[in-house]
């Protein structure tokens, strides 16, 4: 897989992501735990894709 492939593939991990957050935000009985644990996820796939673009570079 190449670098570019990897970065689109990451970042579509990371919308993906940011819309379950969404979703979970808007629920009526919102899981705080869960959602922390989402926004890590999300946050480790922002720094990653980050490292991807800059060794593309």
């Amino acid at each position: 897989m190449t670098i570019e492939a990897r970065i689109r593939e990451l970042g579509n991990r990371h919308r993906m992501l940011d819309q379950t957050i969404q979703r979970e935000l808007n629920h009526p009985s919102v899981d705080t735990l869960q959602v922390k644990e989402l926004k890590q996820k999300k946050l480790r796939l922002k720094e990653e894709i980050t490292i991807l673009e800059q060794r593309a570079h």
